[in-house]
């Protein structure tokens, strides 16, 4: 029975237990919490266990251990921290994590990596940087921050990147559509994934001078004047498969 306001109750039959004082009513049980699932690519476990330590005070991410073979299995890591450590097999890891998730955010972090290097890294597909000596407050806002879809990066890193855009906007942005041949696509696809000149050259059978004249040739063709320009250029133009 349902009471308006300033009728009498004309039942003594007690009222049923949806229908007790306000105070003393159940609330409903809270809605289930969306954790970011982040799996950390480290082959030092006393890494993830710091890693797991600076994150124990965030109650909306959870850590998982995992190596690189392992991403393609685990559907529901939603970011991968990878740890660089100034590795060299880092863009190999990188391509082959994009290959089998190309819709996976990476947030690197490592240890003194200069400009250039973080920039190849974002060229390469990751969403960010991190440095290591950043505070768990950094660490943790780079992760929401990358995990909603934007860029974590130093400042002078994306001023860099910017200052390279705006100098010649004509030549990084061509107006035309550039056309290219098989093998220099192929050679493109293999130089953003953060393949050297010898890598790419074995990789397509070729030698490794015949690759420095395709890699010479695409970059007239787009107008830049290196190969992080250019690999910026095919990502954000969509010029590769990612």
């Amino acid at each position: 029975m349902v009471n308006l306001p300033g009728s009498k109750q004309t039942s003594s039959a007690p009222a049923p237990a949806a229908a007790k004082r306000k105070g003393s009513e159940v609330p409903p049980p809270p809605a289930p919490s969306t954790k970011v699932k982040i799996a950390v690519v480290e082959s030092d476990p006393l890494r993830f266990i710091g890693f797991r330590a600076l994150f124990d005070s965030e109650p909306d991410m959870e850590l998982v251990s995992a190596s690189a073979s392992d991403i393609a299995s685990n559907a529901d890591a939603d970011l991968i921290l990878l740890g660089s450590r100034g590795n060299q097999n880092l863009f190999d890891v990188m391509a082959g994590l994009k290959a089998t998730r190309p819709d996976l955010r990476i947030l690197v972090t490592g240890a003194g990596a200069d400009d250039e290097m973080i920039l190849k890294a974002l060229a390469a597909g990751a969403k960010g940087y991190v440095d290591e000596a950043a505070s768990p407050n950094e660490f943790a806002m780079a992760i929401r921050i990358v995990h909603q879809g934007s860029v974590w990066a130093p400042r002078r890193v994306l001023s860099t990147f910017i200052e390279r855009v705006t100098s010649s906007p004509g030549r990084i942005f061509p107006a035309g559509r550039v056309t290219f041949t098989d093998r220099e696509k192929e050679v493109l696809e293999l130089l953003v994934a953060g393949r050297s000149n010898k890598e790419i050259g074995a990789a397509l059978g070729i030698e490794e001078r015949t690759v420095k004249a395709h890699v010479a040739k695409l970059m007239r063709k787009v107008g830049v004047q290196n190969r992080i320009a250019l690999s910026v250029h095919a990502i954000t133009h969509s010029l590769v498969s990612r």
